[in-house]
């Protein structure tokens, strides 16, 4: 891959050069006086320190951002499992007796809903996401949740189940033994142990795909990326990434979240090769100034970029200690009518902190910021506090979002 887009490269450099006119100071012919081997191997070391570069620095595009149109679809199916051991639906789910006569109708056995009596047989919400790409003859995941009030799906198995997406048609079809990865157990008296929920189960490549999404990925012109978290500044740096990578102006941004890239006329019918290569760039995206407050748990989380104008902290903790203690109080010996006495002593101590006034100079850095705050000796739950008066006197130049 290297190499491929080492040549690609030379390609594009030994067009632009030729193209410049008799002022310039480089000689168009020089790369053709040049060995080919020699001339590759120095494009491949430059390419393999501008990857390593951008990935050392950065994420790959690949982390932070989607290719349109390549997604998943979800399909859902009603269906049933039978072969329960007697923790199926009751006779209170009527859907399921329902189906279950029109089921045995359509094999040839005509039998009236109101005879049927069976607690093996529990209705379920058949669910699954078909990839992209999906080829038919391909098997994937299902997950079966009960909609009645069968206690366990464990041991069942799941009868044919057509699965439909939006567009109500038939994508898939499921059918295969339940796993539960849990189960239930009771006694007589009404007691008894469940682990995990075994009202839900998988089947592992429990359906076939029978219809194709159509999709002409590599006869595409151009390619549409949307990042995970739109932000001006990530999209033009992941624009500036592409451009820089194929010495072209192929990617231009649309707005904060949508970056177009042109598919360079070397890549037509080849799309694939064009993707990979920009999901392996290196790129640093860019992120809010935000602090996060959790005051269940006191939990504090800063980003790198919060900074705080020059504001004077002190922050001093009053702590009131109260024991309670009882005295007994007896009379003297011999002394006619005298009884015991219990009688109550409080203490109460107050104690305040001496702590000093710390001066924080305009736009520090999260490290002195965080240095600040510990010589202050506070905890968790005392930055809570101190964020939230920071905020209110506009020093922090932050988001503060409380959880």
């Amino acid at each position: 891959m290297a190499r491929q887009f080492a040549e690609y490269r030379l390609a594009i450099l030994k067009k632009k050069l030729k193209g410049l006119d008799q002022f310039t100071m480089v000689d168009s012919n020089l790369f053709d006086q040049m060995k080919p081997t020699t001339i590759i191997a120095w494009i491949i070391t430059l390419t393999a320190v501008f990857c390593l570069t951008g990935n050392a620095f950065g994420v790959r595009i690949k982390d932070i951002a989607d290719i349109k149109g390549v997604r998943q679809n979800q399909l859902v199916g009603y269906g049933l499992i039978v072969g329960l051991d007697g923790t199926g639906d009751s006779a209170s789910a009527i859907f399921t007796i329902q189906s279950m006569a029109s089921m045995l109708e359509k094999m040839g056995v005509t039998v009236k809903a109101e005879d049927i009596q069976v607690d093996n047989v529990a209705a379920v919400m058949v669910t699954a996401d078909l990839p992209p790409f999906a080829r038919s003859g391909s098997r994937i995941d299902v997950l079966v949740s009960s909609i009645g009030d069968a206690k366990n799906l464990q041991g069942g198995t799941l009868l044919f189940t057509p699965l439909k997406a939006a567009d109500q048609q038939v994508y898939a079809v499921a059918q295969g033994p339940i796993s539960t990865g849990g189960f239930a157990v009771g006694g007589a008296s009404g007691s008894g142990v469940q682990k995990n929920f075994p009202t839900v189960g998988r089947v592992v490549n429990g359906a076939l795909i029978e219809k194709e999404i159509p999709n002409e990925f590599n006869q595409k012109q151009s390619l549409t990326l949307t990042l995970h978290s739109p932000d001006f500044t990530t999209s033009s740096r992941v624009a500036r990434a592409i451009n820089i990578a194929f010495y072209d102006q192929i990617a231009r941004t649309h707005d904060a979240g949508t970056i177009e890239v042109k598919v360079p006329e070397k890549y037509m019918g080849n799309v694939v090769a064009l993707v990979t290569m920009i999901e392996s760039l290196g790129v640093t995206p860019d992120t809010v100034s935000k602090v996060i407050i959790n005051e269940r748990t006191g939990t504090v989380i800063m980003g790198e970029n919060v900074r705080i104008s020059t504001v004077a902290i002190a922050h001093g903790n009053l702590s009131i200690e109260i024991t309670e203690d009882s005295r007994v109080s007896q009379p003297l010996p011999f002394s006619p009518g005298g009884e015991t006495v219990v009688t109550p002593d409080s203490g109460v101590m107050v104690q305040e902190g001496n702590n000093p006034i710390f001066l924080v100079d305009s736009g520090v850095s999260i490290a002195a910021v965080v240095k600040a705050l510990n010589a202050l000796g506070v905890s968790p739950r005392d930055l809570i506090a101190i964020f939230q008066a920071l905020k209110a006197a506009g020093a922090l130049q932050a988001e503060l979002e409380i959880m």
